[in-house]
């Protein structure tokens, strides 16, 4: 989509705007950007209606960067957009026009929430996550004015990203733990950019991405002001396309440190999509029951060193249902290699767990992780009594899901390698959580294992936005990584990303691999959590900056007497 042309240059100095009243013209301030500090036909901002209608523009555009579309230079121009729309007015104006652009990229994006629930809670999620670029358009209406910007587009640019990778970094930890959802570093898995996740995890890849749109908004800005275009124009684009193409020369290794892993994964499929996927007993764990013996079409009994089955691969617990057990050890003796099985658990205390548990022949459940980041209002629901007055859909849980304690390293007996192998599991919608994966694999964890069920979601892009993820997180752990799912998409990627293998969607399958075993730490997995702290703090620190400038300017009119512009307007 082209964005729209600029309108005729605006001028006048800032008046304090009574609530509700329209943006003044924009302030001397608000002529310092981009292309047009200096120049004698300087690019006007957007009025507003204008404004809205580009980060409408502009959040479409970046959904489809995101598979299922998977267009991720997308992603630039969605950035450049809202950068553009934000080039004028107050903090108000500047969260409405950041709310817009955010709801024109959650709904469509988590359209999949609609299908497994209904409009109020898919539309309440959405709100909430652009919100959060709502408070990047107040923040941005507060430090772009201030004079170490002014007339500055680099460091604009700078300024910008690292606003909005900030607002990507807040809304994954909050509120309730956080919704990772999004993150403008999940449409780069097959990117260039997205091999940059090995030094810095999605924070430096979104980072990246806001910047790399950012420069380009500058660059656009500057051709529009028609005045020094190979400064304002031909330099940013260059060094966009340079943060672009530098990850290239990241090197990442593929090749095994300690052995190889044979899998072998199962995707059992169900009866039909959506809410009834395990309405009939025992339905699923006798098709991921077929599809554990369908792998000896495959291999030999004993080639394998473990069947890896999806969340809730059998929908009922082995552990407290005889029958269940007894299947699950016969199918688990006959392929002659033990079976992560996904489960759910009912303790007396109340509540239930998800678990992969890890089912060795004979011997039963050797080994067990509990999901330690249950998803709010899908397996748990927070405010319960509150929220059911807007919709009954909190009732779909009967059961809420607790946090299981312990990291995500499961411990894989292998008589073929004569050891143990540490398993890295994080369970469905954990993979969005670097920090889940990041401490599997900082506790020893060779390969990681993604098991997930997206049976609830239907024929959306779910399931493929979650594949992306997964591919993430190979390149900044450097691990091979296998999702599998109950209905697809199941994938085995290997340790730079790359797809080896894929399933498609509402089929029964089964994948066998050889997964390369590495034991070394990315610098990714050792900076841990502080790529996303630097982040926040220096954005923090922005906005104290510009806060305290503000209050300064203010204080410094009053006592002139005269007309300063407001540099932090509302």
């Amino acid at each position: 989509m082209h964005a729209p042309e600029p309108t005729a240059a605006l001028a006048g100095r800032s008046r304090p705007s009574a609530p509700g009243a329209p943006d003044p013209a924009p302030a001397a301030s608000d002529r310092h950007d981009p292309g047009a500090a200096g120049s004698r036909t300087p690019a006007s901002p957007p009025s507003l209606p204008l404004a809205l209608l580009l980060a409408a523009a502009g959040g479409l555009v970046t959904d489809a960067a995101f598979p299922d579309r998977g267009w991720w230079p997308l992603a630039f121009v969605g950035v450049a957009a809202l950068f553009v729309a934000l080039r004028a007015g107050g903090a108000r104006r500047g969260f409405l026009v950041g709310l817009v652009w955010g709801l024109a990229f959650f709904l469509p994006h988590l359209w999949w929430a609609r299908y497994a629930t209904e409009t109020v809670p898919w539309v309440a999620l959405s709100v909430m996550e652009a919100c959060f670029v709502g408070v990047v358009g107040a923040a941005w209406a507060l430090v772009r004015r201030r004079s170490w910007l002014a007339d500055r587009p680099g460091r604009q640019a700078v300024a910008f990203a690292v606003l909005f990778v900030a607002a990507e970094q807040a809304r994954s930890e909050v509120p309730f733990g956080g919704f990772p959802w999004g993150r403008l570093a999940f449409s780069q898995a097959g990117s260039p950019l997205g091999r940059a996740a090995w030094l810095g995890g999605e924070v430096l890849v979104s980072l990246l991405v806001a910047l790399g749109g950012s420069l380009l908004a500058v660059a656009v800005l500057a051709l529009a002001a028609r005045r020094d275009v190979v400064r304002r124009a031909v330099v940013p684009v260059a060094v966009s396309g340079a943060l672009v193409a530098a990850p290239l020369l990241v090197p990442l290794d593929t090749r095994a440190q300690a052995g190889t892993l044979a899998v072998g994964a199962v995707q059992g499929n169900v009866g039909e999509p959506g809410l009834g996927s395990f309405a009939n007993r025992a339905e699923v764990l006798d098709n991921h029951l077929q599809g554990t013996l369908a792998l000896l079409d495959q291999v030999e009994p004993g080639d394998l060193d473990v069947v890896l089955w999806p969340e809730n691969g059998s929908d009922l617990d082995p552990q407290t249902a005889p029958d269940v057990s007894r299947a699950i050890d016969d199918a688990a003796r006959e392929v002659g290699a033990p079976i992560l099985v996904g489960a759910q658990e009912y303790p007396e205390t109340g509540g239930r767990y998800n678990v992969a548990l890890l089912w060795e022949p004979g011997a039963g459940v050797v080994d067990r992780y509990a999901k330690q980041h249950p998803a709010p209002f899908g397996e748990y629901i927070p405010l319960r009594s509150l929220l059911r007055v807007f919709s009954d859909q909190v009732d779909r849980v009967t059961i809420d899901m607790i946090p299981g304690v312990g990291t995500g390293v499961v411990d894989l007996a292998s008589d073929r390698l004569g050891r143990t192998v540490p398993l890295g599991v994080v369970i469905c919608f954990e993979v969005a959580y670097a920090g889940l994966v990041d401490d599997a694999v900082a506790a020893g964890a060779e390969v990681l294992v993604v098991p997930t069920n997206n049976a609830s979601f239907g024929y959306t892009a779910e399931s493929t936005q979650q594949l992306a993820m997964s591919r993430l997180r190979a390149i900044s752990t450097g691990r091979a990584t296998v999702q599998v799912s109950t209905v697809g998409v199941s994938g085995v990627i290997a340790p730079d990303g790359t797809l080896l293998q894929s399933t498609g969607l509402f089929t029964a399958d089964q994948v066998v691999a050889d997964l390369p075993l590495r034991t070394s730490l990315t610098p990714a997995v050792r900076a841990g959590a502080w790529p996303g702290r630097v982040v926040e703090l220096l954005a923090l620190g922005a906005l104290a900056a510009a806060a305290v400038a503000a209050v300064r300017e203010r204080r410094a009119s009053r006592t002139d007497g005269g007309d300063a512009p407001r540099g932090g307007a509302a």
